[in-house]
């Protein structure tokens, strides 16, 4: 029997299995069996595959953002408008057979958009080129999930099962759980909250299952099944989604409303040219990026360049961006900005940046 038909078999069996108490352990190993199966699937040997032609794109720029959604949705116009990149677009599905990179130019960051092939219902199978789509995904910083307004809901639930499948966990955090493999010493399972999905049994089974019989377990929160499997694996994308509707100068405006109270969502026409600046606005806002303003000594600060960095960036990351060496000889830095308590601050390393601050280093003599 295939890894195909062994997935399909521990599906239909968990579809047709009960859903309460006394079927949850049962229940919790099937799922674990599945996961693996489905990682057989998705990662093969070295060896035995390529790459397809036109996906394995160069990673440029301060981000990475992945198009993607079901064929003819408008991800080619799209690309076409927001950047200098022709992408072939039509009414018809296929247009795009291979990545396309585009580049978005934004507060003085270089945003790498990239126009994937049309996602099929099937993709984690192989079916299309889904497979290779998936993997450029997987390297995304953000995932901008083009749906069409004229079409039911179905679209988003049947992308968000293809991407759940292949290990793509949109808009959710890590679990909160400490695992660590050892060599020897047996299994160590502690939680720090009462846990109502997990047991001690189910966790010991799942790790025999993964062939695992060393391990530290610490569970931090009251996780599922599935996110435990989720660490265990430890294969797992965690990214944040925007969902774009498209081509909403179709829908009446009760829908139209509908669907911009939805979280995590805009709302667009490429047509039409709707809502596109506020699209890049979001955008830049998911992907958590600062701009830091440097200054000299005596100087006005530099307010037409500036740093993109990371939300969370210290003043050590900012002095990496700058030049490689300049952590070796820093004294301190004066900052100016929301990060500090009175203007300008005196500063080390460890001092967290925010958006627009301006920052003077000082070297060592």
């Amino acid at each position: 029997m295939g890894i195909l038909e062994k997935i399909a078999e521990i599906e239909k069996e968990i579809s047709r299995t009960q859903k309460n108490k006394a079927t949850e352990y049962h229940l919790g190993l099937l799922k674990a069996k599945l996961a693996k199966y489905r990682v057989q699937l998705l990662e093969p040997s070295k060896s035995g595959g390529v790459k397809g032609e036109g996906f394995d794109v160069m990673k440029s720029g301060d981000a990475r953002v992945a198009l993607i959604g079901f064929p003819s949705v408008g991800k080619s116009t799209l690309l076409n408008k927001l950047t200098k990149t022709h992408s072939e677009a039509g009414a018809y599905e296929f247009t795009t057979l291979t990545c396309i990179p585009g580049k978005i130019e934004y507060n003085g960051a270089n945003i790498q958009l990239l126009d994937l092939p049309g996602i099929i219902e099937g993709a984690a199978q192989g079916k299309g080129r889904g497979r290779q789509v998936i993997s450029v995904a997987r390297t995304a910083d953000l995932v901008l999930m083009m749906l069409d307004a004229t079409k039911s809901s179905q679209q988003r639930i049947l992308l968000e099962r293809e991407l759940e499948i292949v290990g793509i966990r949109l808009n959710t955090e890590k679990p909160n759980i400490y695992f660590k493999v050892k060599k020897g010493g047996g299994i160590s399972f502690n939680a720090t909250v009462k846990l109502t999905y997990l047991n001690e049994k189910m966790v010991y089974n799942i790790l025999h299952d993964y062939k695992i019989f060393n391990a530290e377990i610490l569970v931090r929160e009251d996780v599922t099944i599935d996110e435990f499997i989720d660490v265990v694996l430890g294969n797992r994308k965690y990214i944040k989604c925007l969902y774009c509707y498209n081509k909403i100068d179709s829908i009446t405006l009760e829908e139209l409303d509908r669907l911009a109270r939805e979280p995590n969502t805009i709302v667009i026409s490429c047509e039409m040219d709707l809502n596109l600046d506020y699209l890049v606005e979001q955008v830049w806002k998911y992907l958590n990026l600062l701009r830091i303003y440097t200054k000299k000594r005596g100087e006005y600060p530099d307010l037409e360049g500036g740093l993109i960095v990371r939300q969370g960036a210290t003043v050590e990351h900012v002095c990496h961006a700058i030049h490689r060496s300049l952590v070796e000889e820093f004294r301190y830095a004066l900052v100016w900005g929301t990060s500090t308590k009175h203007n300008p601050q005196r500063v080390g390393l460890s001092h967290v940046m925010e958006n627009e601050d301006i920052i003077q280093v000082v070297k060592k003599k």
